[in-house]
């Protein structure tokens, strides 16, 4: 890969582990300067310390709890009278749910959306301003294969990456005319904790293991991936293993989808 990352100020969500905590570690190496946020300031500083010593220009950790609206913006600013402007925003934080439609309390949906549209829409929003002003910036929001198809127990999840497609077409769409670009990563199964932290009906987190998820890509090749997708520009990417096949089944053949989605194993 090139130098093409040198130099560039990016800002991760759920840095702190899993896919943020990769991606963290992948510009490193080519000596970007990061800003990594997350909830817990303390997994933060140990994925800072780590980009540190593979090479990056230099790493803030800036805590942030995507669910709490109101404190966004003036993080943002604060964020941007310190670095001047950002070259990429990864919109990666989020939480995942494990639990059937019939057993999830409206709360739960609520807190679902809250962190993955709401939290990642006023964030992009806190920063798109300063991008406009520069002319320039990259916007890449990591989604997931259920923001093209829902599945079972993932019914306020699959609703919140569909959301956020909706948002951020629009928003590319919009950017049509100006150098600012906007990417959507949709991973299938990925070997991370999101299993673990997923929500169950009642709120509570899952502390299982999926299978699916165990046997899923390796975040750190996920990221090499991303970083290529991001250089080159595109639009939308599916990485993943067979479950990838899914969104063109869906596109194709949707009856045959139909009847496949709900006998598959999503666990």
């Amino acid at each position: 890969m090139s130098d093409y990352f040198n130099n560039k100020r990016i800002w991760i969500t759920g840095a702190s582990s899993g896919i943020g905590e990769a991606l963290a570690n992948a510009f490193a190496e080519h000596g970007a300067h990061l800003i990594l946020s997350a909830r817990n300031e303390q997994e933060l500083n140990r994925v800072a310390a780590g980009c540190a010593e593979a090479g990056a220009g230099s790493v803030i950790v800036q805590p942030l709890d995507l669910s709490q609206h109101d404190t966004i913006p003036g993080i943002a600013e604060n964020i941007l009278k310190r670095v001047g402007k950002i070259d990429i925003l990864v919109n990666n934080g989020g939480v995942s749910q494990r639990a059937l439609t019939k057993d999830t309390s409206l709360e739960v949906d609520k807190k679902i959306m809250n962190i993955n549209f709401f939290g990642t829409v006023a964030l992009t929003k806190s920063v798109l301003p300063n991008m406009l002003t520069h002319q320039l910036g990259h916007i890449v929001t990591i989604t997931s294969l259920t923001g093209k198809f829902g599945s079972p127990l993932r019914s306020s999840y699959a609703a919140s990456k569909h959301a956020l497609h909706g948002f951020f077409d629009s928003l590319r769409a919009e950017l049509g005319n100006t150098p600012i670009k906007v990417t959507i990563v949709c991973p299938g199964f990925i070997r991370t904790n999101v299993s673990l932290n997923a929500l169950t009906g009642d709120g509570a987190r899952q502390n299982k293991m999926d299978d699916a998820t165990s046997k899923g890509m390796a975040p750190e090749l996920l990221a090499q991936k991303i970083l290529r997708a991001i250089e080159s520009g595109k639009e939308e990417i599916y990485p993943g293993g067979k479950e990838v096949l899914a969104v063109y089944l869906k596109r194709f053949f949707p009856a045959y989808f139909s009847r496949l989605i709900k006998k598959a194993k999503v666990t």
